[in-house]
């Protein structure tokens, strides 16, 4: 065992003691909650082993000597944080595979044990202080490397997590947030959170705690609930607790979403934070072959979507096997910001312009299987990604109805993809079916074409004109696509 001194612990766990923002039954936010929603938008960055073996989740067995970044520069992450308006760097310290980014002296499975032994939590800990940015932890209740994770007794794995906990709480300084991950592998019971979640806030009281898959149908279930079903307040239940904002990782919540959720006869009040790969392809950890990004219009939609109603985002931009982030991502998240988002640390975020559509109508040429239920015209506008209109024949069109008093100069079209699996059985890339189509409005009685094109729609459609319309009726209709069109949400948004 490596020795490691925890430096000051008896002394800070009893003055955090007393501020403790442990979470109560409230229909508002508390102080930690406030500030998680205040800084609203972070970087997620998953580096390890992963990034080295090639896996999104290996099983433990990955050589130490496998993670051996050439060029690690974690200064260089925070520095792009920084430029891209992030407020936050959320690092993953250990994955499923157990592999820790600081020297822990509760295992050989970790940086100093391997051939670059730069402590990567003190770096973007300390890189996060001095650019002015706060510094969140990722850490994987799941471990496939350590012993005692398949001891039966699971006490011993929590006390092996608790000791780890310690050593990030104590030696690196503020952390305004814990993710914890993986909480499917075992019955919840057995991971003892009140005491972790105790553990944590003795620690650092205002850090705020949240588990992947936060929300189930029912108490005692384990049936997890998508967060474009979260539209009723006090409906579902919350299958860890406690915990302080609710995670579904990569799902959108709804425009609508609530935030009231049950849990032993009590309602509690939990944000929900969203996390969104930069990477065109849903893949957390870095890969030897350089990824599309997502266009700087779906990037945009999805900040103003996401940071709405007391939500948050992080955005996944992962260094690669230099250990630097590469250039293309830098360059893009930073133009994010620069271009279309304007941010500054001592502002509140921006927020989108008003969607027109909210509380309209839809009709549509055709449904798939005339399953209204499922696929029905209504759910193209329900504010929801989750669900989608789907029709029957590729040459289809939609019609939504709307407030026609209100001026508009953009549309939005977030087009619903196949997912193909990629060989590693976890990440995916996303392939358009439509590939030409229009758009009218309703003027003078009759439709009239103000947007043509023979072009693939794309994950993400903005339409921006230069000129301002009225209408009460626009119209998608689509002219050409290699399988019958589906459309996961489309709205008008209001002149600013």
């Amino acid at each position: 065992m490596k020795k490691y001194l925890l430096l000051g612990f008896l002394l800070i766990a009893g003055l955090c003691c007393t501020y403790g923002q442990a979470i109560t039954p409230a229909e508002e936010p508390n102080q930690t909650q406030r500030e998680l929603i205040e800084r609203g938008y972070g970087m997620f960055v998953h580096f390890g082993v992963n990034t080295f073996s090639g896996d999104e989740w290996s099983d433990g067995t990955v050589p130490v000597d496998k993670y051996n970044p050439t060029r690690l520069d974690c200064d260089q992450w925070v520095r792009v944080a920084r430029d891209a308006g992030f407020r936050y760097v959320l690092l993953v310290t250990k994955h499923h595979d157990g592999f820790c980014l600081w020297d822990s002296q509760y295992t050989n499975y970790d940086v100093a044990s391997s051939p670059v032994k730069t402590d990567v939590v003190k770096a973007v800990s300390d890189a996060c202080r001095k650019y002015g940015l706060q510094f969140g932890v990722y850490y994987s209740l799941w471990d496939r490397h350590e012993p005692s994770y398949r001891d039966k007794d699971p006490k011993k794995y929590i006390d092996y997590m608790i000791g780890q906990l310690r050593e990030l709480f104590l030696n690196y300084g503020p952390i305004c947030e814990l993710w914890f991950d993986g909480g499917w592998d075992r019955p919840v019971k057995d991971w003892d959170l009140p005491r972790v979640y105790a553990e944590v806030k003795k620690m650092q009281p205002n850090c705020a705690v949240g588990v992947n898959h936060t929300v189930v149908d029912r108490e005692g279930s384990r049936k997890h609930i998508l967060p474009d079903s979260m539209l009723v307040d006090n409906k579902y239940y919350l299958q860890y607790f406690p915990t302080d904002f609710r995670l579904w990782d990569p799902k959108i919540a709804h425009k609508l979403d609530k935030k009231q959720y049950l849990y032993g006869g009590n309602s509690y009040y939990l944000p929900f934070e969203h996390t969104v790969c930069i990477s065109k392809e849903w893949n957390w950890f870095q890969k030897n072959t350089p990824k599309t990004v997502r266009s700087l219009d779906e990037l945009e939609e999805l900040f103003y979507w996401c940071t709405s109603g007391n939500n948050t985002l992080v955005v996944n931009v992962p260094p690669d096997q230099t250990g630097r982030i590469r250039e293309n991502e830098a360059n893009h998240i930073i133009a994010l910001n620069k271009e279309r988002l304007h941010l500054h640390q001592d502002r509140p975020l921006p927020v989108g312009s008003a969607w027109l559509t909210e509380g309209g109508m839809a009709t549509a040429s055709s449904v798939y299987e005339n399953n209204e239920g499922l696929y029905g015209a209504a759910y193209a506008i329900d504010g929801g990604m989750q669900t989608r209109w789907a029709a029957d024949d590729v040459h289809a069109e939609l019609v939504i109805s709307f407030d026609g008093m209100k001026s508009f100069n953009k549309v939005v079209v977030f087009e619903h993809c196949d997912a193909v699996n990629s060989s590693d059985g976890f990440s995916n890339k996303r392939v358009n079916r439509i590939q030409s189509y229009r758009i009218d409005i309703w003027k003078d009685g009759d439709w009239e074409c103000v947007y043509v094109s023979d072009e693939p729609m794309g994950d993400c459609k903005v339409i921006r004109f230069p000129y301002i319309y009225q209408t009460d009726k626009i119209r998608l209709k689509v002219l050409n696509a290699s399988l019958p069109p589906s459309i996961d949400e489309i709205y008008v948004q209001e002149v600013d």
